[in-house]
């Protein structure tokens, strides 16, 4: 009995000692200079009262305070269970302040904060972004007086300075600026008359502050046409430009009849050709795209920024297949500011057969039907037009059943300046038979330092590389194709995407 009671005091104790413990907790009783906004910056000091004392080395370790995103340097005084923050210069006005002080800050038993304290205020008198009302001339209004006026309503006031910082005209236009409105009507009058016909852009930065330092955050644009004319557009001329930076006119294609006029085909279209569309005036650029089309050719992309522009350029989409033809076109109809349309529509032909976009291609194969013979390897040449010649591969020199090392030589024709890719021939090289003819394993490839120093005669232009291995002969007979599967590479990125073979006969 006495062993209970004393259990049960012991039990009343620990948890008396718990509730002690609870309404013991380590917090922050009073900030300053507390939320809102605080206008004399030069006089503001923090200070944090805590509940009862604090590790003032842990505190000061686990305090900061930020504005606008920077660490605020200061130092630190105490006046009993008080800590005091004094910058080392005066705040900023126009800033927003934020003190923290992290959950790892305790009292001097260890009593950690129950969580993060944080503490915000602003010397910033309005903390409301400004908005930009209204651009006057708007989107894509026509102005018939060339002395117009530009005006910008605010919904609160701005100062001059900015806007001369922040406002740009394209074509640049100068002028002055003047505020009413109680500083939020901002009025641009032009040194000069807009010119006719033209159109402009007013482009206002998303840095432009108002009075409280506060910007508007966003960039807004407004584009307007002076004067109106009732002027058609139409496409002046139209040109290829090349990798190297060089423009090429394109000839139009207008048409032919019988033999008295031959169709107009502008010849050695590379595969990273770009066209430039040039127009006599500024036009949508969205008829611009919805209008060209291409036919039996990839698609093409624009690259050309939304809006009203008199130059348009364009690439492929996809790399056109060499030696192909295409047709682009362009189908009247696209609009200038004015609503004004194109009469006419226009033809291109292209012939896609530039030097530089040649995909690798398989001229030719050598190999030696001596291999093992050092006066005379017995060198045989076939190329793509030795269908099914007979292919002298005897137990003389190439032993039924054993792996002999030899070697095939092959020679491509390539783009200008290419080089085939090795890595890409070797992955996609093979021999391939009916009946089990032969059978040959690669094992290494090489553009030089070749086994017979002489390329074959009639191929001595041509890209030459040699791929050692070991051949195994039977005494069957059949079909031996000597072939590249479709993928083969060049140094230029040209894809040659047809099965390349030599086909013979053993």
């Amino acid at each position: 009995m006495k062993i209970k009671l004393i259990l049960f005091f012991i039990t009343i104790i620990f948890f008396s000692s718990c509730d002690l413990l609870r309404t013991s907790v380590f917090e922050i009783v009073s900030w300053s200079p507390g939320g809102g906004f605080h206008s004399q910056t030069e006089n503001i000091i923090i200070s944090i009262a805590f509940s009862h004392e604090p590790d003032k080395s842990n505190l000061e370790h686990n305090f900061s305070l930020n504005g606008n995103s920077n660490r605020i340097k200061g130092y630190f005084n105490w006046n009993g269970n008080t800590m005091f923050f004094i910058p080392l210069s005066p705040l900023e006005i126009n800033t927003d302040y934020t003190i923290i002080i992290s959950a790892d800050a305790h009292d001097t038993e260890g009593l950690s904060l129950d969580k993060e304290f944080k503490g915000d205020f602003t010397t910033r008198p309005d903390d409301t972004r400004p908005v930009l009302f209204s651009i006057f001339p708007s989107m894509y209004e026509e102005i018939s007086d060339l002395k117009t006026k530009v005006k910008l309503f605010f919904s609160s006031p701005v100062p001059l300075i900015s806007l001369y910082d922040n406002i740009a005209f394209n074509p640049s236009m100068t002028g002055i600026w003047q505020l009413q409105d109680e500083d939020r009507l901002a009025v641009f009058t032009p040194s000069e008359p807009w010119t006719l016909n033209s159109i402009y852009e007013i482009r206002v930065s998303s840095s432009l502050s108002d009075n409280n330092g506060m910007t508007i955050g966003k960039e807004q644009v407004s584009v307007f046409t002076a004067g109106r004319t009732s002027e058609k557009p139409y496409l002046e001329n139209a040109s290829r430009i090349l990798k190297n930076g060089s423009v090429i006119i394109l000839n139009p294609d207008n048409g032919y009849s019988g033999a008295v006029e031959q169709p107009v085909e502008n010849t050695d279209i590379e595969k990273d050709d770009k066209f430039l569309f040039v127009f006599s005036k500024p036009v949508d650029s969205a008829l611009v795209k919805n209008n060209i089309s291409i036919e039996n050719g990839p698609a093409l992309i624009m690259e050309t920024l939304p809006g009203f522009n008199d130059t348009f350029i364009f690439k492929f989409e996809n790399t056109p297949e060499y030696n192909s033809r295409f047709t682009v076109k362009i189908k009247k109809g696209i609009k200038d500011i004015s609503n004004n349309e194109t009469e006419n529509d226009y033809t291109y032909k292209f012939y896609a057969n530039g030097k530089y976009s040649k995909p690798p291609e398989l001229a030719g194969i050598r190999i030696p039907l001596a291999p093992n013979n050092e006066t005379n390897q017995e060198l045989i040449f076939y190329d793509t037009y030795s269908l099914f010649d007979n292919i002298r591969i005897t137990d003389n020199n190439y032993p039924s059943g054993e792996a002999v090392k030899t070697w095939i030589e092959l020679y491509f024709e390539t783009a200008q300046d290419a080089a085939v890719n090795l890595f890409s021939l070797m992955e996609l090289f093979q021999t391939e038979t009916s009946n089990n003819v032969i059978s040959f394993s690669a094992r290494k490839i090489k553009n030089n330092n070749f086994t017979i120093l002489e390329p074959h005669e009639e191929k001595k232009d041509f890209i030459r590389i040699e791929i050692e291995g070991e051949l195994t002969n039977t005494t069957n007979f059949g079909i031996i194709y000597f072939q590249i599967t479709a993928g083969l590479l060049d140094s230029l990125g040209n894809k040659n995407n047809n099965l390349q073979r030599i086909p013979l006969q053993k």
